[in-house]
């Protein structure tokens, strides 16, 4: 065939190649074998029926056509009230744009703001698709990592020695996806300071933002930065919709603007029937609390069954659907513990130097089961992880 874009030949996997943990449970478990899998991070249960309904309703209301670029006018404003709300700063129809997830939210953030041969900043541990995008985009980037010995929150200190005179942006995920870290209002402020002073934009990963434990704070909400920030949301974590497709980014209107003509030359629109059904959802808020308590008990539910196990400390963890565990004093390569623990114990976890350097040493543990499979993996762990010292021993 003829030679393909550099610029689609440029789009590697990132970290390293822990993903592959999760395809070996995936194939084992189909073949019958009993895995328990918490590797991935979607949910186990299904979207709410109420979502569902409306979205048949909507089907059967003849809602087969095109919409507008940037969404319909229904579902802007619900999207616009939630980013009110998880922003804390009143959000209009106009400074919002509904993508195709939030994956498409983020690729979008990164086209807006970012020309060829620019540089930008990710902040690390990161969601696998992070780096890639920005390659995507011709920039270049720089991982700047979150010490696992300080909960994972970003140190402006390390973000400024990063910075060039090419540095246009800086993206960064709270709650994080893997680490499930909350950013402190302190630690956003003195993020926010770097941004207003050397003129950067700051794109704000927020997709977990109702499965928090604790404040959430967007950087959009702190001063000066509305004009800069590009909030990146999604229906997906917490409406209970990952197969959806539904997302949206949140930033100036001027750049909202501008965006439109992105989604003429990609989307061209979203489909009518699964936008309905999602201004539905978010104006009702289907699923959103059970979700959100869901999740916080499962999280309790399985940091109180790894509590006390030896060489093993939990880092993050705060919110999210996540865990985070330090098991580098066991086994510093954690590609091969997780390996090593599907195979003894038939559990699927992913390691954490997949998400970049700062997670290396770690383990992340999905929530995304029921919390009697928690509390058995949790079980598994502990046996686990006294063998393997036996063992090494």
């Amino acid at each position: 065939m003829p030679r393909p874009s550099s610029r689609i030949s440029g789009i590697v996997p990132s970290g390293k190649d822990g993903w592959e943990v999760h395809s070996a449970a995936w194939a084992r478990k189909a073949a019958g074998e009993d895995i328990i899998m918490l590797s991935v991070g979607d949910h186990d249960f299904d979207t709410p029926s109420q979502t569902i309904e409306a979205c048949v309703t909507a089907v059967r209301g003849s809602n087969h056509h095109y919409t507008p670029l940037s969404g319909l006018p229904r579902l802007r404003k619900a999207m616009a009230a939630a980013s009110s709300a998880c922003t804390g700063v009143e959000t209009t129809s106009d400074q919002v744009i509904a993508t195709p997830g939030g994956q498409a939210a983020l690729y979008a953030a990164v086209q807006a703001v970012l020309d060829q041969g620019d540089h930008a900043i990710v902040v690390a541990p990161y969601y696998a698709t992070y780096p890639n995008t920005f390659s995507a985009a011709g920039a270049s980037f720089t991982v700047v990592e979150t010490p696992a010995e300080d909960g994972f929150q970003p140190r402006a200190e390390m973000i400024r020695a990063a910075l060039r005179p090419n540095t246009r942006a800086i993206l960064i995920n709270t709650p994080n996806n893997p680490t499930g870290a909350v950013y402190s209002r302190e630690r956003l402020e003195q993020l926010a300071e770097i941004c207003r002073e050397h003129d950067l934009w700051l794109l704000s990963d927020e997709v977990y933002w109702t499965l928090g434990g604790g404040e959430h704070v967007s950087p959009r909400s702190l001063p000066g930065m509305a004009e800069r920030t590009l909030v990146i949301n999604s229906m997906s974590k917490s409406h209970g919709m990952t197969g959806w497709r539904m997302g949206w980014l949140t930033g100036p209107e001027a750049m909202i603007t501008l965006l439109t003509n992105l989604n003429l030359v990609t989307t061209y629109g979203l489909p009518a029937f699964i936008s309905i059904a999602c201004a539905e959802a978010l104006e009702n808020r289907y699923g959103v609390k059970d979700i959100a308590e869901r999740y916080a008990a499962r999280r309790t539910v399985f940091l109180d069954a790894v509590r006390g196990m030896n060489d093993v400390t939990v880092r993050g963890s705060e919110g999210g659907m996540y865990v985070m565990l330090d098991i580098g004093d066991i086994e510093p390569d954690d590609e091969k513990f997780a390996f090593a623990f599907l195979d003894k114990e038939n559990v699927g976890v992913m390691p954490g130097s997949s998400f970049g350097e700062a997670a290396a040493g770690h383990i992340r543990i999905s929530l995304c089961q029921p919390e009697p499979m928690l509390q058995e993996a949790a079980l598994r762990l502990r046996r686990f992880a006294s063998s393997y010292r036996r063992e090494a021993a």
